[in-house]
């Protein structure tokens, strides 16, 4: 796995939620999780669309390790893994919900690649 040369340095309250919960892949998985409630890998790989095994393994790894996303093993043959949010997870649902409102008003949406979580959120409605 990669290891960063330099500590990161987060010097402010915002750095660390754009670290936690920033970029293409991380909201995403939250939204869909949030959306779903509990998913095994490849549900939320499905739902994620073009994302890769490695990158969707990676960000869960990150998420996980942020107590943003919680996975669960059932010792069962063929092994089952499901990944849900955490309460902390679940806190962070609001905040995208208003970047969602705010970045509404602003972008214009190509309804024929939207995620289909994102089609039903209500961001217009604010």
């Amino acid at each position: 796995m990669y290891q960063h040369k330099l500590e990161k340095d987060i010097r402010c309250p915002l750095e660390y939620g754009l670290q936690v919960f920033g970029g293409k892949w991380k909201s995403r998985i939250i939204c869909v999780l949030a959306e779903s409630g509990t998913l095994r890998y490849s549900m939320l790989r499905k739902s994620m669309g073009n994302i890769t095994d490695a990158v969707l393994a990676s960000t869960l790894k990150e998420l996980m390790a942020d107590s943003i996303v919680e996975r669960k093993s059932y010792d069962e043959i063929p092994p089952r893994v499901e990944y849900r949010l955490t309460e902390k997870g679940k806190s962070v649902v609001p905040i995208l919900q208003n970047i969602c409102k705010w970045a509404g008003a602003y972008h214009r949406e190509d309804s024929e690649n939207t995620l289909i979580q994102c089609q039903k959120c209500d961001y217009n409605k604010g």
